[in-house]
Order: structure tokens, then sequence, then C-alpha cells
């Protein structure tokens, strides 16, 4: 049975103590069931509708409930839902194609799985089949996921296991070219692993010179330079990928969330440098058949409805609307990726937006107000949750 929480009535627990299994309680949960949604609007199963500032984090891409990503998967799970990576399947194929062309990236190759941490554990692994090393460079307030070497890369203790904590990883100041130079020039480093734009760490933006001197270093001292685009690429930058605001030409890049809008995947789009070996990677679900044509559909939508530049123009509009707003610390973001940071906790602010104001938002941290919303968020939306916005601060 559910039981609220005395202290704080927007989150709820399970009873632990009944006979029967209940969910590992590990999330600390709003009391709202989300029932229903469609483009940038959820609805709990009261029938209260709510405007949708976070997408799941960052995961749908193109809407809720679009028609033509509902569709294709009716038709493909209605045909084949799944088969092994044992046989030739077209629809991986067609999304290696389609993904190099909308990103720029047509001599990359694409190996699938199924999450944004496998991904990076994927990307990692490979860097040092690459090389031999096995030292990495990571960065202050870094979220890579949560299986071996990707929490161990991931700037968060609390969350590393002691199974999990083999010290391959050096954390440094994002932005700090000088250690940076000399980390890298001792000449050991497998792999530099960096987001896009951090997202659990506060939506901190990678400077476009320190990724362009990142990218000359790994050069000379043969590191594997690795994007993790799981959060701010598909468009969520304003650019297919936040890294090409600067220019550079990552060796490995990770993608995730956004991919399928809610069908679980992920990928690493790997350089020609890198060879493929029979057995070195592999995965039982990942690239399966319906997961592939749910990707297949986040592309055409994103095409055909000019995401990538609505999350552009959008994201700019909100940028400026949230700058003029007082009593806040500081506005970050690039496109729909937008981090509102305060002086103080953001705890309360949230549920009020929630509960008042029926407005979904993230949060990073304590004290930071994260978006991350549909890139088909209109202009008027954004207006609109600028309006209800205001109304709480």
């Amino acid at each position: 049975m559910k039981t609220a929480r005395k202290a704080d009535s927007s989150f709820f627990i399970f009873n632990s103590s009944l006979n029967y299994m209940t969910l590992f309680d590990v999330y600390p949960l709003f009391d709202i069931n989300i029932a229903r949604g469609r483009g940038c609007h959820v609805w709990d199963d009261h029938g209260t509708e709510y405007l949708d500032l976070y997408g799941g984090h960052a995961v749908i891409s193109i809407g809720h409930s679009h028609p033509h990503y509902v569709e294709a998967i009716n038709r493909q799970v209605a045909e084949l839902g799944f088969y092994s990576n044992s046989v030739v399947n077209t629809l991986q194929r067609q999304l290696a194609e389609r993904l190099g062309k909308a990103c720029g990236y047509e001599d990359y190759s694409l190996f699938l799985i199924n999450s944004g941490a496998e991904a990076n554990e994927n990307a990692l692994k490979l860097a040092s089949f690459h090389n031999g090393r096995t030292r990495v460079l990571s960065f202050g307030k870094a979220f890579h996921g949560r299986t071996s070497l990707a929490v161990e890369a991931t700037d968060n203790p609390r969350i590393i296991a002691p199974i999990n904590a083999n010290h391959h990883v050096t954390y440094l100041p994002l932005n700090g070219l000088d250690a940076a130079r000399t980390e890298l020039e001792k000449g050991d480093v497998c792999a530099v692993i960096i987001e896009g734009i951090q997202g659990v760490g506060g939506i901190r933006i990678p400077e476009a010179g320190f990724l362009q001197e990142l990218r000359t270093l790994c050069d000379a001292t043969g590191t594997v330079l690795i994007l993790d685009e799981i959060q701010s690429g598909y468009g969520r930058s304003g650019r297919f990928f936040a890294h090409q605001h600067a220019g550079i030409r990552p060796d490995l890049i990770t993608v995730a969330k956004g991919i399928a809008n809610g069908f679980p995947m992920g990928g690493v789009l790997i350089s020609p440098k890198f060879k493929p070996v029979y057995g070195q990677l592999g995965t039982t679900f990942g690239g399966n058949h319906l997961g592939c044509a749910a990707a297949l559909a986040v592309l055409d939508v994103m095409e055909d409805e000019h995401l990538v530049e609505n999350a552009a123009r959008v994201g700019t509009h909100l940028l400026d609307e949230l700058r003029a707003l007082p009593g806040i610390k500081e506005v970050r973001g690039q496109g729909l990726m937008i981090g509102i940071e305060f002086s103080a906790p953001v705890q309360e602010l949230r549920r009020r937006l929630i509960f008042e104001q029926h407005v979904f938002t993230g949060a990073s941290g304590t004290n930071v107000i994260r978006l991350l919303p549909p890139l088909c968020l209109s202009m008027d939306e954004a207006d609109e949750f600028i309006r209800r916005f205001k109304q709480c601060l």
C-alpha cells in the first residue's frame, strides 16, 4: 500500500513490511501518477494537466505520443518485435545511415545498446582496446552512468560502490586547461570523457577553446576523446550534438535518452580509426527491431518538423526571458537545455511549480532548476512556462 511521507507530502514510499513483493524504494517520488501525454503536456490519473518542461530526464525528444511514432511502433511490433543480433537486421543499417546523415558523421559506424551508461561503458572499453591504456580523465560534477566504469567516471562518491572504485579515473576541473595539459602530456591516458553540456552537474558548458585544445592534446598523445552526448545530444542544444558548437570531431560519441523518445536505447558513434573485432563487443537486446523502428520514427519527426532548429529558436527565447527575471543567481544553457541557479535550495520551488502551477521541471544538485523539455516546445508554451514560473518566484 502507498503511504504519504508526513514530513513532505510531495513524496511517497512503499510499505516494505507487507508480505508481498514491493518496489525497492530508491526514488524520492512525487505523489503523482502520470497516465497519458501529448506533445509537451501530460495528464495524471485524476485528469490534471501539466506542462512538461523536463521530458522525463531529456528522454522525450519529439513530444509525448507523437502520432507518427505511435504508428511506427505499432506497425513494427505487429510484424516482429525482436530477434537476436545473430542475423541481419536491416532496420539497424537504416538507422546508422539516417543518423550519420542527420548529425554529419556519415563516415562513422554505430554500435547499438540499451542505455546511456552502457554506451559510455562500451566507449571506454573501445578506447582501452584501441591504445592498451587504463587511465581515464573525467571532470568535476560529471555524470556518466551507473555501470562499473561509467560510475567510476562520475564525480559522486556516494553512488560509487567499493567494487567499482578501481581508481582508473582522475578528475579535473571543467575548462581547466592547464590541469588537462599536465595530465595528458604524461602520455599514459587512455581516454578523456566529457559531456557536451553537464546535465546533472548543473548545466555547465565546456568552453569551445577548451574542447578544441582537448582535441589537439588527445591527437598529440594518442588519447581517445569521448564526447558524452547522452543528455546534450539529439538536437537539444540547437545543434545535433552540443560539441558541434566548438567545431570538433570526437573519436567516440555516446547517445541515448532522446534517440528513441522513451524506448530504452543507446549507441556509440565510432570514428574510422577503430577497427571492429568479432566478439569484442556484444549485446542481447541492443538494436532490436522495435527499438530501431522507434529511433527511425524519431529521426523522421525531427527532420519533418525541424526540431533542432526549433530547439535553438525557442531555447534562445527562453534564455532571454529567464535572464530578465529578478532573484535568479545565473541562467546557463544552450537550446532547450537550461539551468536556472538560485542562491538557496530549489526543492520548495519545484514543489510549488508542480502542485500549484502544474509544471514539471528537473533539478541539478540543490540550487539549480533544470529544463529539458521536448524539442517541439512552442513559443506559446515557453511563454506560458515563464508566466507560471513568475508566480512562484
